[in-house]
């Protein structure tokens, strides 16, 4: 049993994969990662962790496998993968979690897609049918869009506000304008990476503000959870 964890800047996901299917997945804040061994339904004989989240989140993943006494590996990004290639000047500059889901991607989605995961930041990453990594964007989170506006203006709030088209009011305004804000960035992504591969683009999105993006994108779509997940158990597996 392979015991999966991605630390993101917000929360840690984990998944239990037997080596054919995920038998238990969830997530947790940062704080809660030392309870996580006991919820775990049997123990796993390795851990395959992928961490951005900085040095005390690593800390805690590795006392985390000593108290559960399995071997612990840090997935890195790498040249290549799974027949995946790393588009990336340096290879090793890419975010891990980046890598992890384009390898997650290109094992579930046979063909060109436009992997976005959207968390605290939003990255936007064109691969093409060959597995080839042709290179992304990043840019602030939805959440993070917000917070910069009611931190760094003297009069703008930090907004609880709905989508609207034309918004009357600062709350949905602000909401609205974040929300077209990215969907414009992927949606032009994606037109430019149509034309770069030649293909017609499938956009794979994951991330905790998927559900928020979805319903406003004008493109081929599929939703999928847990991409970076998916993309660690891969590289085990593959």
């Amino acid at each position: 049993m392979i015991l999966c964890l991605d630390a993101g800047n917000t929360r840690l996901k984990w998944g239990l994969h037997d080596g054919a299917r995920w038998c238990a997945s969830g997530a947790l804040a940062h704080q809660e990662i030392a309870h996580l061994a006991a919820a775990l339904p049997v123990r796993p004989a390795r851990i395959l962790a992928c961490n951005v989240a900085g040095a005390a989140v690593a800390a805690q993943i590795e006392s985390l496998a000593a108290q559960l006494r399995v071997p612990l590996g840090w997935f890195e990004s790498s040249a290549a993968c799974c027949g995946v290639t790393n588009g990336y000047e340096r290879p090793e500059r890419l975010g891990a979690d980046r890598w992890a889901a384009l390898i997650g991607a290109h094992h579930l989605h046979q063909g060109a897609a436009l992997v976005v995961m959207a968390g605290t930041a939003t990255t936007i990453d064109c691969l093409d049918a060959a597995g080839r990594h042709r290179g992304g964007v990043i840019l602030p989170g939805l959440a993070l869009m917000k917070r910069a506006l009611a931190r760094n203006t003297a009069n703008l709030p930090d907004a609880r506000g709905i989508f609207r088209a034309l918004p009357t009011n600062t709350d949905d305004a602000i909401e609205s304008g974040c929300l077209n804000a990215t969907v414009g960035a992927i949606e032009r992504l994606y037109r430019f990476a149509c034309r770069v591969t030649g293909a017609d683009l499938c956009c794979l999105l994951s991330g905790g503000a998927a559900d928020r993006l979805a319903p406003h994108l004008e493109l081929p779509l599929k939703r999928i959870d847990n991409l970076v997940l998916e993309g660690l158990v891969r590289s085990m597996l593959c």
